[in-house]
């Protein structure tokens, strides 16, 4: 069994080796590839200040690349009784290189050290779901577009309510991305901080160069405050949480919208087949599993913030072990959400709409505040107008105009879709992803 980094002469009890380790060994695994990336930057830094000599850079340099591909090709793996994958990198570091590899610790803490890899993890995921996000956008656009003159209902309190169209509810959840996407981007402007050398979290006597590896990291700036970046920790996550749920708010309204709108009592449209399934005993079901499915996962992650935020109350400033836990939340819900975008953007580009919504007779009381508003445009005032056809429509004698003719911004005649557009476009342009990736790939082929 491998040593731990920490471990002296006690050895620790099994029982309560196994609960605080806990999954992290299984987690950790999410983090192994920033793992390497993180410490080939320090260790230049180190070799910059005399910690290292250039021959251990260069040694040490090659032997990361090496495991950065042995993770890449899905190999690596965390040894039984190696507690991490800190010690993991280390150990096989040191069985290739000896007392060179026990040198890449020197002025960092574990504690930093999983900073750095949760930040580099982060901000790899969130540019994913960005881009995922961004092609969702793109699908609910081009179908805003496409159906931008057929009519649907629009409803409030789920009663019939007044015209819309599928430009319209198409368009809205374009608009509804654009919002979760600067929500997106301030998490990963928050997330894209320099932690490393804040060691346990109240620096080292060692003349760190913390300038040096935010450069070679791409990061935009430093947590500056060592006390701070610890605090850091459970705050970048809780944070990113937040617009990870927006979005998945987003998506689960549109889920149940779809769910809903292609029901055999609406009819309004249908899902592709291979996104459906069938009843084991009535055989003429299509059920929206997918759609369920989505809307379901993108519920569990809304509750994400508040998970991380229980676990995290009240913590003093400083290290705790419950920070631990975050991870087992918080890693996986990036896959579930990319996963969640991927199925969303497939639906939408296959489904159909019905185009002859209007010739139900039960939507033409839907068309009385056009009615309304023809009368006042023609003098009548509104309240005698609006009396006037709500007594024609007790009545039964209420024919409805279903020529619509709306032209503000943002209405059925004016989707304003290049507006939106712009508005998506300049929120993902600020992102500036270019510079971390070109950072990351400096690193590994150097």
């Amino acid at each position: 069994m491998a040593n731990k980094l920490w471990e002296k002469n006690v050895q620790v009890n099994q029982e309560i080796e196994r609960f605080t380790i806990g999954r992290d060994r299984e987690m950790d695994l999410y983090l192994a590839e920033h793992d390497v990336v993180g410490s080939m930057a320090h260790i230049t830094m180190l070799e910059s200040i005399g910690l290292l000599k250039k021959e251990e850079l260069k040694q040490l340099l090659a032997e990361l690349k090496n495991i950065h591909a042995i993770i890449r090709q899905g190999k690596f793996v965390i040894e039984e009784g190696v507690e991490d994958v800190h010690s993991q990198v280390e150990l096989m570091l040191t069985r290739k290189l000896g007392d060179v590899g026990k040198k890449i610790h020197s002025g960092r803490s574990r504690n930093d050290q999983v900073l750095l890899d949760l930040k580099l993890f982060t901000r790899r995921q969130l540019k994913e779901i960005a881009e995922e996000v961004k092609t969702l956008f793109d699908e609910l656009i081009r179908q805003s577009e496409h159906y931008k003159d057929v009519i649907m209902p629009g409803y409030t309190h789920l009663q019939i309510a007044m015209p819309s169209s599928f430009g319209l509810w198409f368009g809205a959840y374009a608009e509804s991305l654009v919002d979760d996407m600067l929500f997106l981007q301030a998490a990963f402007k928050m997330t894209n901080r320099n932690p490393l050398g804040s060691a346990a979290g109240y620096g080292s006597s060692f003349p760190l160069n913390r300038t040096l590896t935010t450069d070679l990291l791409g990061f935009d700036s430093l947590d500056y405050n060592v006390v701070y970046a610890q605090m850091g920790r459970g705050k970048m996550e809780r944070n990113v949480a937040f617009a990870l749920a927006s979005i998945a708010g987003t998506i689960a309204k549109l889920a149940f919208d779809a769910c809903m709108f292609s029901s055999q009592n609406f009819g309004f449209v249908k899902l592709p087949d291979n996104c459906t399934t069938g009843s084991s005993i009535m055989p003429h079901k299509k059920n929206p599993d997918v759609f369920e499915l989505t809307r379901a996962k993108c519920n569990k992650i809304q509750a994400l913030p508040q998970q991380i935020i229980l676990i995290t109350n009240n913590l003093p400033c400083g290290y705790f072990r419950d920070l631990q836990i975050i991870k087992e939340v918080f890693l996986p819900a990036f896959d579930e959400l990319k996963e969640c975008l991927c199925m969303t953007t497939y639906i939408i580009n296959k489904i159909t709409v019905n185009e002859h919504i209007l010739e139900d007779a039960r939507y033409d009381n839907m068309f009385s505040v056009e009615e309304v508003n023809r009368l006042v445009v023609n003098g009548v005032p509104f309240r005698d107008a609006y009396k006037q056809v709500g007594l024609d429509i007790e009545a039964g004698r209420f024919v409805p105009d279903k020529n619509i003719h709306h032209t503000h911004e943002g209405s059925i005649g004016n989707l304003c879709n290049r507006q939106i557009a712009e508005l998506m476009e300049k929120t993902w342009k600020e992102f500036h992803f270019e510079r971390m990736e070109q950072a990351e790939r400096t690193l590994l082929e150097a």
